[in-house]
């Protein structure tokens, strides 16, 4: 017997992820919203959150399940020197999802991008 769900399972946790009204650049992982805001941030932009409001995109996943992808976030300002490990996005009470970024050194003053990007839930098998 396969094993399936339906598509408003995954997209209510990637719809929670695209709740999310910032992106910071981190120097360690953040376990906490207030690392990622602060402790690690490097850089940060402020997001619109909801699916297809131009930062977040719900749909198919690439090989199976749903994914939601996340635009390019261009000529981020850079607050503080450090190396880029990590991602996090965070709404206005919790740190939603971290991921990893290549790591890259980011002097103040100077900006940087974070390429578009993806989070997916695949089919159960």
């Amino acid at each position: 017997m396969a094993k399936t769900f339906h598509n408003d399972v995954p997209d209510a946790a990637l719809d929670v992820v695209a709740l999310s009204d910032i992106l910071t650049v981190c120097n360690a992982q953040p376990t906490t919203r207030t690392e990622a805001v602060t402790t690690y941030k490097l850089a940060d932009i402020a997001l619109t959150p909801g699916d297809g409001n131009g930062d977040f995109v719900v749909a198919d996943g690439t090989v199976s399940g749903r994914k939601v992808t996340v635009t390019e976030q261009a000529a981020i300002d850079v607050d503080t020197t450090g190396t880029a490990t990590y991602v996090a996005l965070c709404d206005a009470t919790r740190l939603l999802l971290v991921t990893t970024c290549t790591s890259q050194g980011l002097t103040q003053g100077n900006t940087t991008t974070v390429p578009t990007w993806k989070f997916e839930i695949a089919d159960p098998s």
